[in-house]
């Protein structure tokens, strides 16, 4: 066996679980691909100085984390954001364009973390597995400091113990502990009161099912029904967000009629931890064909919509790969 086939079958299967822990550091499915390249990149490099102790998932974390944390010191805006927190909600229809120069968030398909080997938490995580690839979670851990973001995910989703995080970090168990104290009072203002993190019930299917139909044959009335009255829309890289009910309809309204769209299709998949779903659109010309659209992530509260988060062009379509689409 060579030391190529020796490191593949050491460090391999734990690829998925970095990438996940990548995106959790950096809000970005893009950037958490870079940094897991670079990080198998930098543990081959130092394969012939790896002694063995410790484990080998400890020792790609460190890697990885490190390598998070140097691409976070390099980034001008180390926090990656959704439109609700750039300003108010808004009046009227879009005037603009995309903002690409703001570092927007990006969802993560639940397909690349369900299967992740490592996935059940060590005893002193506070989060589940699904609590922590929520899209408020992912947004409100951007708000921390680099390192206080570091110790947090290896200590309350991951399950490290403050003593192993330390010594990932080159620091104290004392200066983890305080990290950690700040960074959970933190959260504590950011998260959301109201968290739905359970798989949908069969109530809820059934509202999916609704939201699907109302877009593909384009009824107002029946997408504003499925509808929370406080209900938000958002869509990234677009700046404009919407809130209520009656205000999210007019824009849907504007939307459907105002571009050069013909139909619309809606294929269910799932993203952190949430219902979504990847939106195909045509032309109205005859025999138009259809493209890659958007990926929609909806947050349920009890029967009804709470929360539409849609990545729309350029950025949606360009992550149907990652869907499997």
């Amino acid at each position: 066996m060579t030391d190529r086939d020796v490191f593949q079958d050491l460090t391999e299967r734990h690829r998925p679980a970095l990438h996940l822990h990548c995106y959790r550091m950096l809000g970005s499915l893009h950037d958490a691909e870079d940094c897991v390249q670079e990080t198998y990149l930098r543990a081959w490099t130092g394969f012939a100085q790896y002694t063995g102790a410790g484990s080998a998932r400890g020792w790609l974390y460190r890697i990885a984390t490190n390598t998070c944390l140097n691409a976070l010191s390099r980034r001008a805006r180390t926090r990656r954001v959704l439109p609700e927190v750039l300003g108010l909600p808004a009046q009227g229809m879009p005037l603009g364009g995309a903002a690409m120069e703001i570092s927007w968030l990006e969802p993560y398909p639940d397909r690349l973390w369900e299967n992740v080997a490592d996935a059940a938490p060590g005893p002193h995580a506070r989060y589940e597995m699904r609590e922590s690839v929520e899209l408020a979670f992912i947004a409100a851990i951007q708000y921390l400091p680099a390192r206080q973001r570091a110790a947090l995910l290896l200590c309350d989703v991951l399950g490290w113990p403050a003593s192993e995080t330390a010594a990932l970090l080159e620091g104290s168990t004392a200066a983890v502990n305080s990290a950690l104290q700040r960074a959970r009072a933190t959260l504590a203002k950011s998260m959301p009161a109201e968290r739905a993190v359970a798989a949908p019930s069969a109530s809820q299917n059934a509202l999916l099912d609704r939201y699907m139909e109302a877009w593909e044959i384009k009824d107002l009335d029946k997408f504003a029904a499925v509808l929370r009255e406080d209900a938000v829309l958002s869509m990234p890289p677009w700046t404009e967000w919407y809130f209520g009910r009656d205000a999210i309809r007019a824009f849907v309204a504007w939307a459907w009629t105002s571009k050069s769209y013909g139909d619309f299709r809606l294929v269910r998949t799932s993203a952190n931890g949430r219902p979504a779903f990847a939106i195909y659109v045509r032309g109205k010309e005859l025999d138009a064909p259809w493209r890659p659209h958007s990926i929609q992530i909806l947050d349920l509260q009890e029967d009804t919509i709470a929360k539409i988060t849609t990545f729309v062009p350029p950025t949606g379509a360009g992550l149907f790969p990652a869907f499997g689409l």
